[in-house]
């Protein structure tokens, strides 16, 4: 009898599978997904992820329906991306977008990206972006929230010195939580795009379908942008309050 697994299971909040899969996607997910899928085993070196290995590995937690890595992964030819999405219609999606654009660059985490960030090896991951995740904007819920200072622990202990963080929220409890959260940690400090102003898109900032959605309604949309400082520094635990 195999050993049983002692690892404690990560509850996903939130949906797996949307409207049912047309033939064709679900044939994508059975034959593209296993080559690119990434197996989340302790000490991973993502650059090993990729032949020849990736100078730099960029990842991008919450993809949604890939719009920005598919994007980033074509500008960014000699970058390796992670992706990490629980959504197997999203997923579809940019399988979709990588077989049509031919992109070799992406590899692809289908569940629950925090799962991903805990295997991942120290100072492995050069830029990460984590847009519009889901606010969980009742109170009892914000437990659920995917930037809470666990994650922001986890991050700092994977991006390398100097490394970039992008958050981006339309809902306002939201961002001045994640804010809250990133500046009280210590190990980031938060970079000034626009003075006073985190509103304005981050200049060569790629589009997605939840901004889309945010700006229909009459919402603004807002960007968040820090720096993993460099490890042997003393952490600053005011870092960051520009913003």
């Amino acid at each position: 009898m195999a050993e049983t697994d002692r690892r404690p299971r990560r509850v996903l909040y939130g949906r797996r599978q949307g409207r049912p899969l047309r033939p064709g996607r679900r044939e994508l997910l059975a034959r593209l997904l296993p080559a690119l899928r990434i197996e989340a085993t302790p000490g991973l070196d993502p650059s090993t992820l990729f032949q020849p290995p990736a100078a730099a590995v960029w990842l991008e937690l919450g993809f949604g329906g890939g719009e920005h890595l598919a994007v980033a992964a074509k500008d960014h030819p000699g970058i390796g991306f992670l992706g990490a999405e629980p959504f197997l219609n999203g997923i579809a999606s940019l399988l979709a977008r990588i077989e049509r654009e031919r992109l070799g660059n992406i590899r692809i985490f289908p569940e629950d990206g925090r799962i991903l960030i805990e295997a991942l090896a120290e100072a492995s991951i050069a830029r990460c972006f984590i847009l519009f995740p889901d606010p969980w904007p009742k109170l009892r819920h914000h437990k659920r929230r995917l930037v809470n200072p666990k994650t922001a622990g986890e991050l700092a202990r994977i991006m390398s010195d100097g490394a970039r963080l992008l958050l981006a929220s339309d809902d306002a409890d939201y961002v001045a939580a994640m804010r809250e959260t990133m500046t009280g940690h210590g190990l980031w400090q938060g970079v000034r795009q626009v003075p006073e102003d985190t509103v304005l898109r981050p200049p060569g900032w790629i589009p997605t379908r939840y901004e889309a959605k945010a700006l229909a309604k009459g919402l603004s949309p807002h960007y968040l942008l820090f720096e993993r400082m460099p490890r042997g520094i003393k952490p600053l635990m005011d870092a960051g309050k520009s913003l």
